[in-house]
């Protein structure tokens, strides 16, 4: 069942939003949420039995006016969101991850992380931080990886930590969905392709991050981000013409009530069009893909506090609503 998080002042901005529901005991469905918390089973006046979220977005330019006159219909019978349980908002083909792209949690990361044999002062390493920064985004080079969908889970789902993850993260990220199939996309373009938004955390496990049996190879993101659960994405899609200005939200992340992570996307080297547009260059985005921009300072490598079985993390960002999950330790045996 739906439970609005504490940190929820609104369920989201604008008049609707998109989510995927179910009964108890049924299947899901694609939904209309309204800002009073009620719900239109879009299947019926879609008239399609096996309509899907990914459904709508492959078909955005003609079903958001749509959908925006639904909201507005008064005559329609909906129901109470507290309801339904609320699921992941879409499933994607394709999820595409960025690291290191605000500004603070570079430097942090940079100073955490530091290679053996470094004995430079913190200030020397956080000059050289600031000024990769500085080149990557003369040079337009983000850091983009790609995830699995396998790894999403709802916004209220509990996470399982494997057995394996020694130092288990959070990342709480503004993610874009796209709405219409993007291929080298100019980045001035890139928002004409941007659906909505939604929230992700981005769970990294840190301990696995890095090859130490091949330390030439570099990072592994599949073993360190992909276990299944480790993407909490939603709760909603929240309609781009509901967000005014991607340029300054407040991304809000609390562990255990304890806030750990609170920055504006003021703070992103990259802003998201061109998040997008660099994703674009190499690949065809597809609707209903994500775009995740990166997480700002405050996790947990950063505080020396990492995930443990029984925390409870509350992730917010302006506009888009929260989610609430749980972590719950994999049993070793």
């Amino acid at each position: 069942m739906f439970v609005k998080p504490e940190s929820a002042s609104a369920l989201f901005a604008g008049p609707f939003a998109l989510a995927t529901l179910s009964e108890p005991d049924g299947p899901r469905f694609p939904a209309l949420v309204t800002a009073d918390a009620r719900v239109l089973d879009l299947r019926v006046p879609f008239a399609d039995p096996r309509l899907t979220v990914r459904g709508l977005l492959e078909v955005w330019d003609s079903a958001a006016p749509r959908l925006a006159g639904l909201a507005a219909d008064d005559g329609r019978e909906r129901r109470p969101l507290a309801d339904f349980r609320v699921h992941a908002p879409v499933e994607p083909r394709q999820v595409f991850q960025s690291g290191a792209n605000y500004r603070q949690h570079v430097i942090d990361l940079h100073v955490a992380h530091r290679a053996p044999g470094d004995d430079r002062p913190e200030e020397e390493r956080r000059a050289e931080a600031a000024e990769i920064m500085d080149r990557r985004a003369a040079e337009d080079l983000p850091y983009v990886f790609i995830g699995l969908p396998s790894a999403i889970t709802g916004p209220y789902d509990d996470v399982v930590l494997p057995a394996w993850a020694a130092k288990p993260d959070w990342e709480l990220e503004l993610t874009a969905v796209i709405g219409r199939p993007a291929h080298r996309v100019p980045a001035e373009e890139a928002l004409e392709y941007v659906a909505g938004y939604t929230i992700a955390n981005d769970l990294t496990d840190r301990a696995t991050v890095f090859r130490r049996d091949m330390p030439q190879i570099g990072t592994d993101w599949l073993r360190s981000k992909n276990a299944p659960g480790f993407t909490p994405l939603g709760p909603w899609i929240v309609p781009a013409a509901s967000v005014a200005h991607t340029g300054d939200l407040r991304l809000v992340l609390k562990l255990n009530g304890e806030t750990m992570q609170d920055e504006s996307t003021k703070d992103m080297i990259f802003d998201v069009a061109r998040m997008v547009s660099y994703a674009s260059q190499s690949a065809r985005l597809l609707p209903g893909d994500l775009v995740l921009t990166g997480s700002p300072a405050g996790n947990g490598m950063h505080w020396g506090r990492l995930l443990r079985d029984g925390d409870v993390m509350d992730g917010s960002v302006t506009g888009l609503g929260a989610q609430r999950t749980r972590c719950i330790a994999e049993d070793a045996s």
